[in-house]
C-alpha cells in the first residue's frame, strides 16, 4: 500500500509517497550477507543538485538532500546517480528501502523501491559416504541446511537433477577411481566441500562400528566355549582309550598264558602219554608233574629225533618203592 503526500517546508513544495508493506509479506529483491555492503541502485542519471533526494528505511528517512545541502546522512554514501551505499549491513537493516528525487518544484522526478534482506553466509561443508550392499550414500554436512541450495559433481561433472542434501549411487555406476564433491549456497554466499573417492567393494556389507564390535565380542565368546567343549571331549575321549587298551592287553596276555599252557599240555600228551607219570606217595602236584614234563620237552629238543630199535623197544623201568622205617627182615 502506498501513501502520497504534499507538504510545504519553508517556501519549498514537496511531494512524497510512503510504501508500506505487510509484516507477513516479504518479497526480497536484494539480498546481502551479514558484516558485507551492498549498494541500492537509483540510477538516476538527470540527477541534479537542484533536485531533492530522499532515502527512507521502511519509515525512517535515513538520507536528505535539498538543494545540493545534506541534512540527513553522509554525502559520501551518494553516487552521482542517486544510488545510496549501506556499510556493514546487519539483521536491523532488513526492510523497506525507498528513494524519491523531486524537482525544484517538488514534483516527482523518479522513485525506486525494494526489500532488502540479510543473511549469514554458508559454512564449508563436510562430505562424508557410507558403503551399503550395492550402493554409496555420501551426505553433506554443513550447519544450519534450512533453506539452502546442494548440488553434486560426480567427476567434475555437475549432477544436474541432484539438489537434496544426500545422495546414493549404485556401486556399478562408479568407476574405478571415482570422485565426488558437494556445494552448498544461500542468495549470498557459496561453497564446496573437498573431493572424496569412496572405497567401496560390491556386495560389500557395511556396519556400524557398535554392531561390528558385538558380533566381534559374541564370536570370541562362542570360540572360547566350542575350545573348552572340544578340550573336555578329547580328555575325556582319551581316558577312555587308554582304559580300553589297558583291558585289552590284560585280556591278551592272559589269553596268550592260557594258549600257552594249553598247547605245552597237548604236546606233552602226544608225545609221552600223560599216564604213564608216575604217582609216588605222596603224590607230587600237577605243578610239578609239570615241570617235569617241561624239562623232558627241552632234552627231547636237545637230542636228535632218531631212537634205536632197543630202545624203542625197551619199557620203562619200575620206579623204586621208598622204603619205610623200622622194616621187618622178612623169614627165609
Amino acid at each position: 500500500m502506498m501513501v502520497c503526500f504534499i507538504a510545504t517546508l519553508g517556501q519549498i513544495l514537496l511531494l512524497g509517497c510512503i510504501s508500506f508493506t505487510p509484516a507477513n509479506s516479504k518479497t526480497c529483491q536484494i539480498y546481502a550477507a551479514v558484516g558485507e555492503s551492498v549498494t541500492l541502485a537509483f540510477n538516476y542519471e538527470g540527477l541534479a543538485k537542484s533536485h531533492t533526494l530522499r532515502w527512507t528505511h521502511d519509515t525512517t528517512i535515513i538520507f536528505l538532500r535539498q538543494q545540493g545541502r545534506v541534512t540527513i546522512g553522509k554525502p559520501e554514501d551518494i553516487t552521482t546517480t542517486g544510488s545510496i551505499l549501506l556499510k556493514s549491513v546487519k539483521f536491523q537493516s532488513e526492510g523497506t528501502y525507498r528513494g524519491d528525487a523531486l524537482h525544484p518544484n517538488g514534483t516527482l522526478a523518479k522513485t525506486w523501491t525494494g526489500q532488502l534482506c540479510v543473511m549469514e553466509k554458508v559454512s564449508k561443508p563436510r562430505l562424508s559416504y557410507i558403503c551399503d550392499t550395492n550402493t554409496v550414500n555420501l551426505n553433506c554436512h554443513v550447519s544450519k541446511p534450512q533453506g539452502l541450495f546442494f548440488s553434486w559433481t560426480l567427476d567434475k561433472t555437475t549432477l544436474s537433477s541432484e539438489t537434496r542434501q544426500t545422495l546414493s549411487i549404485s556401486l556399478s555406476q562408479l568407476k574405478e577411481k571415482s570422485t565426488f564433491s558437494c556445494s552448498v549456497a544461500n542468495k549470498v554466499s557459496a561453497e564446496s566441500s573437498e573431493t572424496i573417492q569412496p572405497i567401496c567393494k560390491a556386495h560389500m556389507l557395511c556396519f556400524k562400528p557398535n554392531i561390528v564390535l558385538g558380533v566381534l565380542s559374541g564370536g570370541a565368546v562362542l570360540i572360547f566355549v566350542l575350545l573348552i567343549i572340544i578340550t573336555v571331549l578329547c580328555c575325556s575321549y582319551r581316558r577312555t582309550k587308554t582304559k580300553m587298551q589297558l583291558s585289552d592287553k590284560g585280556e591278551f596276555n592272559l589269553l596268550s598264558v592260557n594258549k600257552g599252557e594249553a598247547e605245552s599240555i597237548t604236546r606233552y600228551e602226544n608225545i609221552h602219554n600223560v599216564e604213564s607219570c608216575p604217582s609216588p606217595s605222596p603224590q607230587p602236584s600237577p605243578r610239578a608233574c609239570y615241570e617235569n614234563i617241561s624239562k623232558l620237552d627241552v632234552k627231547t629238543e636237545t637230542k636228535p629225533p632218531q631212537l634205536s630199535t632197543a630202545a624203542e623197544g625197551q619199557q620203562p623201568s619200575p620206579v623204586p618203592k621208598p622204603r619205610t622205617k623200622n622194616a621187618k627182615t622178612p623169614d627165609i
